[in-house]
């Protein structure tokens, strides 16, 4: 370990298991990676802790507690939807074209979904576009359109387990976070935007001159919105809710791997009243279905949610188009900063979960932990021992906290970074290898690229710092800007570092708090908008300005005609 100019480069990686397909027919082995990078500048000691799976081998390693399944289990609940819904229907795509939505846990083909193309999604929008001009839902009042969505809460609620089920069959996620955490928060977000449906309005303006002048906040009309795999339902709440609350219409593409959760809600919007047109959910790809409806003429707004690649490319489209104003949120790389006067233990677990939570596939997952230098030993060395106590096994099996990452695609990226540290200059002394013949297992390691990249995997770079001035500066050091979190007993340091960081969220002796009413969005390329709370609903809204002239002689002359007749 070595520091020049300030900032000490050394720092411990820890990993994981990186799972995407029939781990539920092996065990766990947990073994230690450890590697030495040189650089001109300074000679960095890296260590790292693979979790992994192997063939009916037996658990192993120092301290291991780790769930090994013999089989997967059945999912507890029936797929009765796989078609498109378009006008209040659901229908086959119009080229009668299918894909296979996988089951991670073993690669098996869940359902064949619909898979939409251009014309499909110019059915889609002509439905939206006739829904918003022309159907009930513009004429409705507010508070209508909030019962109908606070009736919509309730039946999710309802059926939360089986839309768990669902959600962690397609996604891959714990039962145990689904139901007990995520479908929760989208029928609570759901019930805070119905809340907001009927107090939306605009202002009386004190214009100089004899003039009443108001604003108007009106829908903005057929919003475009694409959600990713990772939080499939979530993120379908974030982008839905405030569009309806704001009385849009709205065509939503599901991300390709995750289809399901979204197609079964979209039956219980229908039972609670949504009229046909106002919500459409199209199944298919990027290129394809995506592309079509980011250059629509007919849509006047996109979200998305994704790679901060692909939202450039949503930009594009959007520019080429008819300049749809567009919200983004992107990718990250956060920095947890753990300071010198931190409750180390505490720090330990909070830093844990915001790195692996959904198995590492979190924009904002904090994966560069900084640790301060006087403290930096001791975390480490209890960041290890709860990175080997970590459960990964079927998820829908009672306290398993990992299941399997979303497919091959995300598997073999990750395998990417690995080769790339080994390239880089590191020498891998064990681990980072494809392990079993069928299942995606691997122990990563790391390399300059890993702590710069978002990987979306559970990789957990651990850095050593000095003082407040060079985490900062390297805090920032990047082109994201999504999320930060803090932990120190200091109030003055929380207030400086929350100030000084360049991101859109910053966590202080927490991480990943998500609520309703707390707006989330990034700085730099990690977006632009903001989802949820109040701020949410500006996106869906057009400001129209209405100027009035009082003492008008036309107003004048009609009434001395009414008083003279």
């Amino acid at each position: 370990e070595s520091c020049e100019g300030g900032e000490c480069d050394s720092f411990n990686l820890f990993t994981g298991s990186l799972l995407a397909m029939n781990f539920l027919m092996a065990s766990r082995i947990l073994s230690a990676l450890h590697y030495h990078v040189s650089s001109s500048s300074a000679s960095a000691t890296k260590r790292c802790l693979g979790l992994c799976c192997n063939w009916h081998r037996s658990i192993s390693g120092s301290g291991a507690s780790a769930a090994a399944d013999v089989e997967p289990s059945v999912a507890p609940v029936q797929i009765d939807h796989n078609q498109l819904l378009i006008d209040g229907q659901f229908v086959h795509a119009h080229s009668g074209k299918t894909f296979p939505t996988f089951d991670p846990r073993t690669g098996d083909t869940i359902a064949n979904v619909a898979e939409a193309d251009t014309e499909d999604v110019n059915r889609a929008v002509r439905a939206a576009r006739k829904a918003f001009d022309e159907g009930p839902w513009p004429k409705m009042t507010a508070y209508e359109r909030s019962r109908i969505i606070l009736r919509f809460a309730d039946l999710l609620e309802k059926h939360n387990d089986e839309v768990a089920a669902i959600e962690t069959w397609d996604s891959g996620k714990t039962y145990e976070q689904a139901a007990n955490v995520e479908i929760p928060m989208v029928v609570r977000l759901f019930r805070y935007y119905a809340g907001w449906a009927d107090k939306i309005h605009g202002q009386t303006i004190p214009a100089d001159g004899p003039y009443h002048v108001q604003t108007l906040h009106e829908p903005i009309g057929v919003a475009g919105q694409i959600v990713p795999w990772n939080f499939p339902l979530l993120i379908f709440s974030w982008k839905v809710a405030p569009a309806l609350a704001c009385g849009n219409t709205v065509v939503l593409k599901t991300a390709e791997q995750t289809p399901l959760s979204a197609l079964y809600v979209s039956k219980l919007f229908l039972e609670a009243g949504l009229p046909p047109g106002v919500l459409n959910v199209i199944t298919g790809f990027g290129p394809t279905a995506g592309a079509a409806l980011c250059s629509h003429m007919d849509v006047d707004k996109l979200a998305f949610t994704g790679s901060t690649g692909t939202g450039k490319r949503v930009l594009e489209l959007s520019s080429q188009s008819n300049l749809k104003p567009v919200t983004l949120e992107l990718g990250g790389k956060s920095p947890f900063i753990v300071c010198k006067d931190a409750d180390v233990d505490a720090a330990v677990e909070v830093a844990h979960s915001a790195l692996f939570f959904n198995q590492g596939q979190c924009c904002c997952a904090g994966s560069r932990t900084f640790v301060h230098e006087s403290i930096y030993g001791e975390f480490v060395e209890k960041a290890k021992a709860r990175a080997l106590k970590r459960v990964v096994g079927d998820p829908f099996k009672n306290g398993i906290e990992q299941g399997p990452q979303i497919d091959s695609v995300q598997f073999e990226k990750i395998m990417k970074y690995i080769r790339s540290g080994v390239e880089s200059g590191a020498t891998l002394e064990s681990g980072g290898q494809r392990i079993g013949s069928k299942g995606y297992y691997i122990q990563p390691t790391d390399s300059m690229l890993i702590a710069k990249d978002e990987i979306f995997g559970p990789v957990q770079s651990i850095l050593k710092f000095k003082d407040i001035e060079e985490v900062i500066r390297r805090a920032n050091a990047t082109s994201y800007g999504l999320a930060a979190g803090v932990f120190t007993q200091n109030m003055d340091t929380a207030n400086t570092l929350m100030r000084a960081l360049r991101v859109g969220t910053v966590w202080i002796n927490c991480y990943d708090i998500f609520d309703a009413a707390i707006p989330f969005g990034g700085y730099k390329m990690s977006g632009q908008g903001r989802v949820r709370g109040f701020y949410s609903l500006s996106s869906y809204l057009q400001v129209k300005a209405a100027v009035t002239a009082l003492k008008n002689p036309a107003w004048l002359s009609t009434v001395k005609v009414f008083v003279h007749s």
